[in-house]
């Protein structure tokens, strides 16, 4: 057990994962082309070989989830805390700034429009503009499943090896119910489940910084004339790196926690006078619709194997993106939810916060339809001529006050931006330390990793979007077989607590009796 109490940095980790960026960033400068087809080539096969397991890997998790939530075993406290640190609304606030950080403005405009301007081939495909079908194919790809995947029954298992065990913080603990203890020692296999995940979370980490610096730039140029330019984008997005870099230096308790609680309070107010002031009738009706299609063709739409080229650039994608975001996000959840149940954990991440996500693109995303069909080209025109940075501008235009709800969204997106780096260098910092509180200069250090390699990706061939996109998934193929044991050894482990802490003792008691 001497590796319980280890607080030494994680180096064989430390040297794999950030020399593997550091390259990365090296040769990218030395022949961005080349490494663009590399990255193009290694995300087609990744889409082709895992896509099918993703898909599958992801329901049975939201499913089995569920199933956990519901039964005797939700009751089982997480943490070894009898009650949460957190208010529930800090709690909750700090888990949507993960996710909708990176949905929150970019995608949140452009996909349901993307979707009603070209139907997804399972609603027959064309442009018959089906309105319940492009905010239910949206709300898959940022609903139940991608959320699920980030801290469910993976972060039941954490939780466990972590608090009650006490191993160190890091997503190789996920592997401890198959390797025992070994797996924390000088362990090959440990060492590179912790280095993948850390190599998988900057490449998830590269969505939010680039779209969203790219939306940043984009709205700077239409509000105030800034020029729209490469060297500008990667300006602001060494900006926004550095404003995370000084909350990650303060900890959890401080920044994070305050930064995600009034990134939410902003988010909300900016929902609420987009729902007030635009077409309040005509989003309820797409969220309410969009739900409705959604749950009604869910099974056939979380695994619908059509259209390789439709799929592999949007749910496969996602699914990547999400998968290989989640060792990270699963070890900074872990860290915030001492004290809850398993069935408030699950329930708050893939139920609650899906809803919240799916609403607040009903609010932006139905915003832009309505407008679109009150005026045709309103906001498609833009979305196809200037790329997704230019559909929340087109949707700010034609409300009232439009500056000023461009501005706010302009807000939104740095806070955001600034919360998702700054969790993701926290849990990077921690996977390597071990422990709750890593180093200052490692969080610091995580942090200009992240806008470094993002910066760099920017330049990468005409279309920088793709590039992102592509190099999220590829990072995800090994990451996903991490994810694989929680299905069945979360289950067990939920009995185990629930046996330790009393809650079926009488009813396991008098089966062992019947039996005797």
């Amino acid at each position: 057990m001497r590796s319980k109490n280890k607080k030494e940095l994680d180096w064989p980790v430390f040297y794999i994962s950030g020399g593997f960026l550091i390259l990365f960033i090296i040769l990218s400068l030395l022949s961005k082309e080349k490494v663009g087809e590399w990255v193009n080539t290694l995300f087609t096969y990744s889409s082709d070989w895992f896509g099918a397991y993703w898909q599958i890997l992801l329901l049975l998790n939201f499913l089995i989830g569920l199933g956990l939530a519901v039964s005797k075993y939700g009751k089982v406290r997480l943490g070894k805390m009898d009650k949460p640190k957190y208010s529930y609304f800090g709690w909750v606030s700090m888990i949507l700034v993960t996710l909708l950080a990176s949905g929150g403005v970019f995608w949140a405009a452009a996909e349901p429009m993307y979707h009603y301007m070209d139907t997804p081939p399972l609603f027959g495909g064309g442009e018959f503009n089906y309105l319940d079908g492009a905010m239910a194919q949206a709300f898959v790809h940022w609903g139940f499943l991608g959320w699920a995947i980030l801290g469910t029954l993976a972060v039941v298992v954490m939780m466990y090896v972590h608090y009650h065990k006490g191993y160190p913080l890091k997503p190789r603990g996920l592997l401890y119910p198959i390797f025992g203890e070994k797996i924390f020692e000088k362990s090959v296999v440990g060492t590179l489940a912790d280095s993948f995940s850390i190599i998988a979370t900057v490449a998830g980490t590269l969505g939010p910084l680039g779209f969203l610096g790219l939306q940043i730039s984009y709205g700077l140029n239409h509000l105030f004339g800034v020029p729209n330019t490469l060297v500008i984008s990667m300006l602001v997005v060494l900006g926004l790196v550095t404003v995370a870099a000084i909350s990650a230096a303060t900890g959890v308790d401080r920044g994070i926690y305050h930064l995600s609680n009034w990134n939410v309070q902003f988010t909300i107010l900016l929902a609420l006078l987009v729902f007030l002031i635009g077409p309040t009738t005509f989003i309820i009706d797409a969220f309410i619709g969009g739900t409705g299609a959604h749950l009604q063709n869910f099974f056939t739409m979380n695994l619908f194997r059509g259209d390789e080229g439709w799929l592999s650039g949007w749910t496969i994608f996602f699914w990547g993106w999400f998968i290989g975001y989640a060792p990270m996000l699963i070890v900074f959840i872990s860290r915030i939810s001492r004290g809850r149940t398993i069935r408030e954990l699950i329930i708050a991440v893939s139920v609650v916060a899906p809803l919240v996500t799916n609403f607040w693109f009903s609010v932006v995303g139905g915003t832009g339809i309505f407008f679109e069909n009150e005026n045709p080209g309103s906001v498609s025109n833009a979305l196809t001529e200037g790329g997704m940075p230019a559909a929340v501008m087109a949707i700010t235009d034609q409300l009232p006050m439009g500056v000023i709800f461009g501005v706010g969204f302009l807000l939104v997106s740095i806070i955001f931006v600034a919360t998702t780096t700054d969790t993701m260098s926290y849990t990077v910092a921690a996977t390597l330390s071990g422990h709750d509180n890593p180093k200052r200069w490692l969080r610091v250090f995580w942090a200009i990793i992240f806008g470094a390699t993002t910066a760099v990706i920017l330049t990468i061939g005409e279309d920088s979007i793709t590039s992102i996109q592509n190099s999220i998934v590829i990072t995800a193929v090994p990451v996903s077989f991490l994810l694989l044991p929680p299905l069945w050894n979360a289950p067990k482990i939920a009995k185990k607590m629930a046996l330790e802490q009393g809650l079926i003792w009488q009813r396991e008691m008098n089966k062992k009796v019947d039996k005797d």
